[in-house]
């Protein structure tokens, strides 16, 4: 009686432990959380200066639901320390959910000031992002004119169709120019009113014009560099489909490979005609040809079965099948477990065969999947043994 006791005793001061623990960690919680709501509304206001109420509605929408919803957390506990006992299962129970609604509240209030966090650095900054965005836009006037000149050279080597990946005209980049600049002063002007919403949708703007014209800029750039990449890719191929077309004219040929060598060279034709070319599109036509001319050796080199042929081997496997289904069913007493598997098995190839599409491509596949059913076949039909 006494060991049981002293368990006892030993479980109860445990549980006193754990609510001590649980009730200290609830009072913590509910201070924080009082303190997070006085820091955030803060900050809400200070937020509301720079950006605007509009901006800010999201935080305090979710400021006025914690501070509703943390009224029950207050409530609880002033009923663990009113002068009314409450029996241990109750206070646990009122902690647990002043925990609960705290870590709720922390997590709202996080998701929403992190929100407004960037927003709130820019707005910081925007009299440093007006002028950044003023002295990028000078700074990419100046390069209008180099650009012009390489569209310029750009045209007298490439085709129209290749162009069409630069994205360079010169009124459109002065226009995105002179908006990304009108904003700017936009903005200045709005921020000066007091008009802070629009302050900083114009500041937006602004940037994201200034960008959209560095892009296109660049485009030209980059352009370059790809397009003499695309030509010296090209070469190579070129190179390699004429050693390709040479093998082919001394090994195995049929009309496939005959119809492979006319495209490949119609297309190194067409790529060597004219000056003004798209290596995009010459390196995309002489590698499609040259592709096909690689599969249509390779399949002389392995001669695909004749549909006559693979229409023979089905018919013998399924000739084969019927007579060792008939077997089985007319002896069920005297076939073993392995015939019967065998013929399963036959009949699983089978059914392979009848999902596959019967192209040019399959007729290999198909074929050996009917050799194999035959084969089960002849397993399954092996010398019957007496049970």
């Amino acid at each position: 009686m006494a060991f049981w006791g002293r368990r006892d005793r030993e479980s109860q001061e445990r549980q006193h432990a754990s609510d001590a623990q649980q009730a200290q960690r609830a009072r913590s919680a509910i201070v924080a959380a009082d303190e997070r709501i006085r820091a955030t509304g803060d900050e809400l206001a200070f937020a509301t200066a720079e950006l605007g109420e509009e901006a800010t509605a999201e935080l305090q929408a979710g400021l006025d639901s914690v501070r509703e919803h943390l009224s029950e957390a207050f409530q609880l506990h002033q009923l663990n320390h009113d002068h009314i006992p409450d029996t241990p299962d109750e206070v646990r129970t009122r902690n647990a959910r002043i925990l609960q609604l705290c870590e709720w509240a922390e997590s709202v209030l996080d998701e929403r000031t992190a929100a407004l966090q960037a927003r709130v650095e820019r707005a910081r900054r925007a009299p440093e992002m007006v002028q950044r965005v003023r002295a990028d836009a000078a700074a990419l006037r100046e390069r209008v004119p180099d650009a012009q000149r390489a569209v310029a050279r750009l045209a007298e080597r490439y085709s129209p169709s290749a162009l069409q990946r630069v994205r360079l005209h010169s009124e459109d980049v002065e226009q995105l120019l002179d908006f990304a600049e009108h904003s700017a002063d936009l903005s200045d002007r709005r921020r000066a009113a007091g008009a802070l919403a629009d302050a900083n949708l114009a500041l937006e703007t602004a940037t994201e014009t200034v960008r959209r014209a560095a892009s296109i800029l660049d485009g030209v750039d980059s352009f370059e560099i790809e397009a003499l990449r695309a030509q010296n890719t090209l070469a190579d191929v070129i190179d390699d489909s004429r050693s390709d077309i040479a093998a082919a004219r001394t090994e195995p040929r049929n009309a496939s490979v005959d119809d492979a060598i006319e495209r490949l060279e119609a297309a190194l034709a067409e790529v060597s005609a004219g000056r003004q070319r798209d290596p995009f599109a010459d390196l995309s036509l002489v590698s499609s040809a040259n592709a096909a001319l690689d599969a249509a050796r390779a399949r002389a080199a392995k001669p695909v079965p004749s549909e006559a042929q693979v229409q023979h081997g089905v018919a013998a496997a399924d000739h084969a099948i019927g007579i060792a289904a008939s077997l089985i069913e007319g002896h069920r007493g005297w076939i073993g477990a392995d015939a019967r598997t065998r013929l399963a098995e036959a009949r699983r190839h089978r059914s392979e065969i009848a999902a596959l599409p019967m192209t040019e491509d399959s007729r290999e596949q198909v074929l050996q999947l009917a050799r194999r059913a035959s084969a089960s076949r002849v397993r399954a039909s092996a010398p019957i043994q007496p049970r």
